[in-house]
């Protein structure tokens, strides 16, 4: 072995300088026009096949969706009131915007009632522009207005359709995103087909089609894509400028589009921070990123008309602290493993005493208490102390903010997905712990490698990315359902890039002694295809099924409501009820309102529960003069709500208000000792007995099954 291992150290230099001649000769044969042809028109052919692929595949699931939507409303066939009503909740809030600008005399009058609005809440002028986002409705409604296109579409199906395709979009970027990691468009086709067969658990936005994340998600779909290409390594300088300006566009437009974009962001950031701290990704783009992200907000708080919730949001603080604390420490990344943890676990105490310090400052000097509901709200939820605080009860008993149920894995098992992201998962969690090791370690390592024995694990900075992103977003929805959708169609493209991914299977095939070249390629393209045949064989019959099936909207009672509401009450008349309700009232009939969906304010919360004193325990005197002092002609009552059945004992809205206004709830059950019987029965079940203390008052001039409509008297 000694004497092998001496004569090719003896013959090292003729055989590199044959080496160097044939590698030589090789770059010759390279430079041939037919080799370099053929290298040129293969990569062309495999763009072009893959980006038609996935344009066709994104119209596809566009088409698909918009069908689904027609199919389960007759939407095409139903009346205009019909059309606008299957708006629900603050969808139709969102919807009646794009209207009213449409009804506009003019663009301008338009936006001028945008900005001083007093029929959104009464006695109120309010600046919609910077409470909500709307700036996508603004942005239609001139685009329909200034189009010809009039004659030939609707308004409602030009709205639709726009949120439709940009469902084309989201889909595409995924694929795109999947794509980028493992280096073949078959991944991206693999995470498309996961997002179409998982669509319960990945959209929602067939039936709730105006709502904010249908509108945002998309273009968060989009940066993810463009900060995947971003990370890669020796990009050209044109290639990262154009990558950048693509992030900072579909930032913004991100930002712009959802009012709660900056925790999402707040996720992406501390994303950034685990990587950067870990020395897994080049400190230079993540300050790009850093910078990109509050610009993009800084941007949007100036079209919001300097909203105070965005300047005073934790992801501006948060990176503000991140960007101080390393001008602070700039030798964070050096010494040995200990010292190097103990300067990371200083590095994350200075970040986090800083962002909590700058957060405070700032929201004491706006005097900022937007959005102090959500965070009374996660306070209750995660187990720090129980709370009788009527907005973060309204939450933690809605299914939508509870736990991720358990039957959603079930769902995402039935199409594999769920395996395979979690055997993707699996391998390269234990490939970034590695590195991560081994850059804890060795400060002067900057390849990400680490060796094992024989084995060299590397994790690319653009996959160490997405891996942290489903891991924090994964951990966001198994805690809140409702934002699971950012979780599942990021698994669809985290499981399909790991199942075509080269140096996955080379590392699996590696770590069981079976490594070989060709058994990678077998592997990255045969399971994927496997799964695309069961995928088809599985699900397509069920999707024809479920094409073919044809139901209708049916919803006589809320018709019957808004068609009375539109003949029989003055226009200005100003209507208090539930917020759900008082959305579609909006929409329907241009009425003015009391309250409405859009939560994320102080005064609108604190109206809102003074107005459903109407299902608590009051006297009726109280009650008036409650809804007079907004102005109020008309309440609506609904039997839902009163008589609630849907929640448990506890979470009704009945027991919420019993609750905070400290009196026992109904029923049979604990109530806590504190808690005293209520001076005056329910309000809103007592009022239907037209006794003399409520006539007095109330005059019902409305009734069906569901609903009941009492004008107040303007008596003291």
């Amino acid at each position: 072995m000694i004497s092998i291992r001496q004569r090719k150290g003896i013959q090292t230099t003729e055989v590199s300088e044959d080496y160097v001649a044939q590698e030589e000769n090789v770059k010759l044969e390279n430079k041939l026009p037919s080799s370099c042809t053929n290298r040129r028109l293969w990569t062309i052919l495999s763009f072009t096949v893959g980006g038609t692929v996935a344009l066709c595949t994104g119209l596809l699931t566009s088409v698909y969706l918009a069908t689904l939507h027609e199919n389960d409303l007759w939407f095409s066939n139903i009346k205009e009131v019909e059309r606008e009503i299957s708006f629900r909740t603050e969808c139709g809030l969102y919807y009646s915007y794009y209207k009213q600008m449409l009804q506009a005399p003019t663009l301008m009058q338009g936006f001028h009632g945008l900005i001083y609005d007093n029929k959104t809440e009464s006695m109120r002028t309010i600046n919609l522009l910077q409470r909500m986002n709307i700036y996508q409705e603004v942005f239609l409604s001139i685009l329909y207005r200034v189009l010809p296109i009039q004659k030939y579409i609707e308004p409602v199906y030009f709205y639709i359709y726009t949120l439709f395709g940009l469902q084309a979009m989201y889909v595409t970027a995924l694929y795109i995103t999947s794509w980028l990691l493992s280096g073949t468009w078959l991944s991206g086709l693999l995470a498309a087909f996961w997002y179409v067969t998982n669509r319960i658990d990945t959209t929602r936005v067939e039936f709730t089609i105006p709502l904010r994340e249908n509108w945002a998600l998309p273009f968060f779909a989009i940066q993810i894509a463009a900060i995947t290409y971003f990370l890669r390594p020796n990009l050209q300088p044109l290639s990262q400028r154009l990558t950048l300006l693509a992030i900072f566009i579909s930032t913004f437009l991100f930002s712009l589009t959802w009012q709660f974009n900056q925790f999402m962001m707040l996720m992406q950031a501390l994303v950034l921070f685990i990587l950067d701290s870990l020395d897994m990704l080049p400190a230079v783009k993540v300050t790009w990123l850093y910078g990109i992200q509050l610009t993009g907000l800084f941007l949007v708080c100036i079209l919001q008309f300097f909203n105070s919730m965005i300047l005073g949001s934790l992801l501006i603080s948060f990176n503000l602290s991140v960007l101080i604390a390393r001008k602070l420490q700039k030798n964070l990344k050096t010494g040995s493993f200990l010292n190097r943890l103990g300067k990371l676990l200083l590095h994350l105490f200075v970040v986090l005493c800083l962002t909590l310090f700058l957060n405070n400052i700032i929201k004491k000097i706006l005097n900022l208490k937007s959005d102090e509901h959500i965070f009374k709200f996660l306070k209750a939820k995660f187990g720090f102390g129980a709370t009788r605080d009527f907005d973060a009860n309204l939450y933690l008993c809605e299914e939508a903010f509870g736990l991720l149920p358990f039957n959603t894995f079930e769902r995402l098992s039935d199409t594999l997905l769920f395996y395979a992201y979690i055997f993707v998962l699996s391998i390269t969690v234990i490939a970034a712990l590695a590195v991560a090791f081994r850059n804890l370690s060795d400060s002067t390592n900057q390849q990400s490698m680490y060796k094992m024995g024989e084995y060299r694990i590397g994790l690319k900075p653009e996959t160490a990315y997405n891996l942290i992103h489903t891991i924090l977003f994964g951990f966001l929805a198994l805690s809140t359902m409702r934002m699971k959708y950012l979780w599942t169609s990021h698994m669809c493209v985290f499981a399909s890039f790991g199942l075509c991914s080269p140096e996955i299977w080379e590392l699996l095939l590696k770590l069981i002694h079976l490594y070989n070249p060709k058994r990678i390629c077998i592997m990255r393209y045969s399971v994927p295809i496997l799964i695309l045949l069961y995928l088809c064989y599985k699900f397509w019959p069920g999707m024809m099924d479920e094409l073919s099936e044809l139901r209708e909207f049916y919803d006589p009672d809320t018709v019957e409501l808004m068609n009375w509401i539109n003949s029989k009450t003055p226009r200005k008349a100003v209507f208090a009820g539930s917020m759900q309700l008082l959305a579609g009232v909006k929409l329907c009939t241009g009425r003015t309102l009391t309250n409405h969906p859009h939560y994320e304010d102080n005064s609108l919360r604190e109206r809102t529960k003074a107005v459903y004193q109407i299902y608590a325990k009051r006297a009726p005197e109280e009650v008036h003069a409650l809804l007079r002092s907004f102005g109020t002609d008309y309440v609506i009552l609904e039997d839902s709500i009163c008589y609630e059945r849907r929640h448990r004992r506890g979470c009704r809205l009945r027991d919420l208000l019993d609750i905070a206004n400290g009196h026992m709830m109904d029923g049979p059950g604990k109530n806590d000792p504190d808690l005293k019987l209520a001076g005056h029965p329910r309000f809103c079940e007592e009022i239907k007995r037209n006794l003399p203390p409520y006539t007095a008052y109330f005059t019902r001039v409305f009734q069906n099954k569901t609903f009941h409509v009492y004008k107040l008297s303007r008596n003291k």
